[in-house]
């Protein structure tokens, strides 16, 4: 038995009532789909996942299509020099 998880296409990442973080989520199985689910995080968890995809992304150059969390932080000249990633 061969299990696969995604993110479900066309639904993203949102906040509920109880102020959680939830991931939409396809379970499929053997190749079909099983079912939908949501990873439900903490603010606080959510932080921690967080923190621990950017440290093993780090290494890696981030794709032209990344998020701009993963790319250097550009500033006019007129606001100092960049000294880090957001």
């Amino acid at each position: 038995m061969n299990w696969e998880i995604k993110r479900t296409p066309g639904r993203p990442l949102h906040r509920t009532h109880d102020n959680r973080l939830a991931l939409p989520l396809s379970l499929s199985r053997n190749g079909e789909h099983a079912t939908d689910a949501e990873l439900s995080l903490s603010p606080a968890e959510a932080e921690h996942l967080h923190a621990a995809l950017c440290r093993a992304l780090d290494s890696h150059p981030a794709p032209a299509n990344s998020p701009d969390c993963r790319r250097p932080v550009q500033m006019a000249p007129s606001h100092g020099p960049v000294v880090g990633h957001a």
